[in-house]
């Protein structure tokens, strides 16, 4: 092979591997705190002068949501994410002490297996396009016609095939779920119903779960 060819091999090889090492390194842990000096840290922070007019107000003794969890299970190669932490945030303040969950929804375990053999299509094609011509050879074969069109535009060959797998792979993973569970429960389904829940829609299916099992933190109901 010339270095053209060599250079059009590698570069799809280099950013394969890019993408294994990113999916399979650990992040490193957020650094700690920075913890203020020991003769700081007893002393209570200033008030402002405008809250001393005002009463202070006590903690609540039972959070509305304590002992109860919501999972959110949604698709996350379909831009779900952002829907999930807007609902998270309306939930977290609808009903404090809550615990939530976000997961994401795999697709059933045939298109699993269908978008683990993308990438192993995608290079096999580049090794044909940069080196058919020695590889059939090897095995006791004449290069197939169809060979040589491919590789009278090895570029426009090799984008097409990663453009396309990459869209197929997409394809694959994607479930367009968003399933929103209470202690298991499903309470709202995507897959069933079509679209996204409503913010209101949501927090009221949610509380009429809490009142009608009767956990609501310590004692405390939902209205």
């Amino acid at each position: 092979m010339d270095r053209a060819q060599i250079i059009l091999l590698g570069l799809p090889l280099f950013l394969f591997c890019f993408d294994i090492l990113n999916l399979f390194t650990l992040r490193p842990p957020p650094p700690p705190p920075h913890k203020a000096p020991h003769h700081l840290q007893n002393k209570p922070p200033p008030l402002p002068k405008d809250s001393l007019a005002f009463p202070s107000q006590k903690p609540r003794d039972g959070a509305i949501g304590v002992g109860n969890t919501v999972k959110i299970s949604f698709c996350t190669s379909c831009s779900y994410k952002g829907t999930a932490v807007t609902m998270t945030k309306m939930i977290e303040s609808a009903f404090p002490g809550i615990d939530i969950v976000l997961s994401n929804y795999p697709p059933a375990l045939p298109k699993r297996v269908l978008s683990k053999l993308v990438p192993v299509v995608q290079f096999g094609m580049f090794g044909l396009v940069m080196g058919g011509e020695q590889l059939f050879p090897m095995v006791g074969m004449a290069p197939p016609p169809w060979l040589y069109s491919l590789r009278a535009n090895r570029f426009g060959t090799m984008a097409s095939t990663w453009l396309l797998g990459n869209a197929l792979q997409s394809f694959l993973q994607g479930t367009g779920a968003f399933e929103v569970s209470l202690n298991d429960e499903l309470i709202f389904s995507k897959l069933e119903e079509g679209r996204f829940p409503g913010e209101i829609e949501l927090r009221d299916a949610i509380g009429r779960k809490l009142v009608n099992s009767g956990i609501t933190g310590d004692g405390a109901l939902w209205t």
